[in-house]
């Protein structure tokens, strides 16, 4: 069964009116909880974790609460929260190299925030950091990251635009937030979707995708897993069923190398089912 990481530390800011809820996570926990699966504690990165993507100024105005963004509030405590965050993506990630399924259960997300800013509910961009410390600590690897949320992941494809050992596959709504990922370039492989597009012509650009990420043959398969593609997300526009999550994990599973996943978006009240269904296609 694949195993969870998680800390209910992460639960431990709130804005109101804010769809990036920690009811979100606390209530996903629960289900899973009742589920049978088993709970994994993360760690904080470390300050070296994050400068293997941001700079040293982003990673201070986290620190000392000094950052601007409309869409990313500021919260006392909040850059020890996102290096727990960060720290669960890197768990997760090693527990994948260690032949175990994992997903990291933990807020904020992070594939918005870019190398010098924090942008979009994002603080510090946790996929990022994961696969950076992975390339890090074996330069041979391969690694295909696969981004499913609603949103395009601007931080993580300006973060790995250019880079020979990564391929990243976006499928997301456009136009929407925030308005990037018209189309491919280099190694970024994106999927701009029509609002309203629903589990057929979705799992159709899906398989085209992971076409295109079996000919760069990853040794490891790392999934931003986003929910707000369902049919209830109170702030996109997509129509996919809490089924379609177990048919995307199982055509991901299907490329037969280690994944593991790292929560993104998601704030329907049905969010833990979503996650739900989606781990046990991937198990």
């Amino acid at each position: 069964m694949v195993k969870i990481i998680y800390s209910k530390k992460c639960l431990g800011y709130r804005e109101p009116g804010h769809p990036e809820s920690p009811e979100r996570v606390g209530n996903s926990y629960y289900l899973l909880r009742d589920k049978g699966f088993e709970f994994i504690e993360p760690q904080p990165c470390s300050e070296q974790d994050l400068l293997l993507v941001h700079s040293a100024e982003m990673i201070e105005s986290v620190k000392e609460n000094t950052f601007r963004d409309g869409d990313t509030p500021n919260f006392p405590g909040i850059y020890d929260i996102a290096k727990l965050s960060a720290g669960g993506a890197i768990r997760a990630g090693e527990l994948a190299l260690e032949g175990e399924g994992s997903f990291s259960l933990m807020r904020p997300p992070g594939h918005h925030a870019t190398r010098d800013m924090v942008y979009g509910f994002c603080y510090f961009n946790n996929m990022a950091i994961a696969v950076k410390k992975t390339l890090k600590a074996d330069p041979g690897k391969r690694i295909a990251i696969i981004d499913i949320d609603c949103h395009h992941g601007n931080g993580t494809e300006g973060i790995f635009l250019g880079e020979k050992r990564i391929v990243y596959l976006s499928l997301h709504q456009s136009p929407l937030f925030p308005g990037t990922g018209l189309g491919p370039q280099r190694n970024c492989i994106d999927f701009p979707l029509s609002a309203g597009t629903g589990e057929e012509e979705y799992l159709k650009a899906l398989a085209a995708g992971l076409e295109e990420v079996k000919k760069f043959d990853p040794s490891l398969v790392a999934v931003s897993a986003g929910f707000d593609t369902y049919e209830k997300d109170p702030i996109s526009d997509m129509d996919l069923k809490q089924e379609t999550y177990r048919k995307i994990s199982g055509l991901i599973k299907d490329l037969g190398r280690p994944v593991f996943s790292v929560l993104e978006g998601g704030y329907s009240p049905d969010l833990p089912h979503c996650i739900y269904q989606y781990l046990l296609g991937i198990e």
